[in-house]
């Protein structure tokens, strides 16, 4: 099994810690998949902007349609996230 030495909210700084404190405004707590990219933390920036683009930006389709594709996108790759 793979092992990543995450960095934890007392540890951050710089891009990080405000990527996790933005994580704790948007859902109280800082989430694994938050904490899995804590090496990278200009990667992180840049995929929760484009998450967030993607989820919350001008669409065509709904919020709930959007959520619904990621939920079936989630399920067919056997990721619980």
């Amino acid at each position: 099994m793979a092992y990543i030495n995450l960095i934890e909210l007392e540890n951050a700084d710089g891009i990080l810690k405000a990527e996790y404190k933005k994580g704790i405004q948007r859902a109280g707590k800082i989430y694994n998949i938050l904490k899995i990219m804590s090496r990278s933390p200009e990667a992180l920036r840049d995929s929760m902007k484009m998450y967030l683009t993607i989820m919350h930006g001008k669409s065509h389709l709904s919020r709930a349609q959007r959520e619904m594709i990621a939920t079936v996108v989630s399920k067919i790759n056997q990721c619980h996230y």
